[in-house]
């Protein structure tokens, strides 16, 4: 592009009799571009435009980012190769940042920017539950990938307890609910769950058959959130992050699964219960467990729902099986075999089957985490039985500068390799044979 005073030196140089390459020279522009702006193909002071290769699929990354403002640049650069563009995924990434072809998903934003209605949380109404993923627990568990912590909180105080799992099975479920419980101080009128499967038809979110009768023992009315409705049990949600951050996250490898549960429950009232709630007035003068003890829950029932707990073990060679931190013996046959260990809900006795599901064993449970060996006297005695009898058949170990030989059946084998063969033995004349045959000759023919 030239000025305008330029291009009315360009003219009044070409009328004075000047070269094209003069004028180019003389001023400082190419040749072509002279000659353009004499022949009238450029205006001076407009700059020439370039061709956008982009301009003739902008219609098309419109409308499809309309129809889906979340599609997949990648997606979009796949459809757009189809239609002959040629240019990269960079470009193509570029110019819809620089043209702001992706629009703002109303639908999603409604859900952030929406105004909530703020959720009475009556003392003594609700308690909020909730599983928890906790990834990559110690190797020693035995628990694989990933651990599970079942949370429940009161959603008027904030008190909250944890339950940590390797599963999430209905029985671990209800052992959790019924321990959480009890360590909450007492139940709620109502317990409000999100939709898993364990408590109601994730579809429908009516409550299941095997669901109800843990709620009837217990005497509370089931909730069950509406789906994409996580604000409405925000409480547990929150617990979840800090147990998540300010636990988990720093948990000693060295620590088995019974110490990592007493420790989740030191921290749930330790810093889970010290902190300061807001009253109605503003001012936080009051704890969480102040706010706790202030409200009006009904006593847990002497019982847990009882529901049979099962968990495969595998024996060691003393024969002993490993369950919460004890021991318990079976019979020696079953050393390094594959057995499962079962228990009903809150029942002092635990059952110990073969893989055929023929039980062989039941001991009275310790404490979890105790780390007592809990052994019967006829597993004892059987085990001692077969380790006398296995010492005495035993030849005993090799000592290091011992002399053995090949054996009859080594040096067999070895002729048998060698093609070796018995040596024919001479035969032995008799010359009484001779003396006999000569007897009365006279004549040696």
């Amino acid at each position: 592009m030239i000025t305008r005073e330029d291009d009315v030196d360009i003219h009044a140089l070409r009328r004075q009799g000047w070269t094209i390459t003069a004028i180019a020279n003389h001023v400082g522009r190419d040749r072509k571009t002279v000659r353009d702006y004499l022949n009238g193909k450029r205006d001076p002071g407009v700059r020439k435009r370039a061709l956008d290769p982009f301009a003739p699929f902008v219609d098309y990354v419109t409308a499809r980012l309309t129809e889906d403002p979340h599609l997949w640049g990648i997606t979009l650069f796949d459809e757009l190769q189809s239609l002959g563009f040629d240019a990269s995924y960079p470009t193509l990434t570029r110019q819809i940042r620089a043209r702001r072809l992706r629009p703002v998903c109303t639908d999603c934003g409604r859900v952030t920017e929406r105004a909530n209605a703020i959720i009475p949380h009556p003392a003594g109404e609700e308690t909020q539950w909730d599983w928890l993923d906790l990834p990559d627990p110690p190797d020693a568990w035995g628990w694989g990938s990933m651990a599970h912590l079942l949370v429940g909180s009161l959603a008027h105080s904030g008190r909250w307890r944890g339950y940590l799992s390797p599963v999430m099975d209905q029985p671990h479920l209800v052992e959790g609910l019924d321990r959480i419980s009890r360590g909450l101080g007492g139940l709620t009128r109502q317990w409000r769950f999100d939709r898993m499967a364990t408590v109601c038809h994730p579809g429908s979110g009516r409550i299941t058959a095997t669901f109800s009768g843990v709620a009837k023992h217990y005497g509370v009315m089931i909730k069950i959130c509406p789906p994409r409705a996580g604000h409405r049990k925000g409480v547990v949600e929150k617990v979840n992050h800090t147990a998540a951050q300010r636990w988990w996250r720093t948990l000693a490898d060295e620590m088995s699964a019974e110490q990592a549960q007493v420790d989740c429950d030191r921290f749930a009232s330790v810093r889970g219960d010290t902190r300061m709630r807001r009253s109605t007035t503003g001012d936080r003068k009051a704890t969480v467990a102040t706010v706790a003890a202030r409200e009006p829950l009904r006593p847990v029932p002497p019982t847990p729902y009882p529901l049979l707990l099962a968990e495969p073990r595998v024996a060691s060679r003393q024969a002993l099986v490993g369950y919460r931190g004890n021991f318990y013996s079976v019979p020696p046959e079953l050393a390094a075999a594959t057995v499962t260990v079962s228990r009903l809900v809150g029942a002092p006795f635990c059952d110990i089957a073969t893989s055929t599901g023929i039980v062989v064993a039941r001991h009275r449970l310790a404490p979890d985490g105790a780390g007592v060996v809990v052994r019967d006297h006829g597993h004892v005695a059987a085990l001692d039985a077969i380790a006398l009898k296995a010492a005495a058949s035993a030849r005993g170990p090799h000592r290091r500068k011992e002399r053995i030989p090949p054996g009859d059946a080594a040096r067999a084998a070895a002729d048998a390799l060698r093609g070796a063969e018995q040596p024919t033995l001479s035969p032995v004349i008799d010359l009484a044979a001779y003396e006999r045959a000569a007897h009365g000759r006279n004549t040696l023919t």
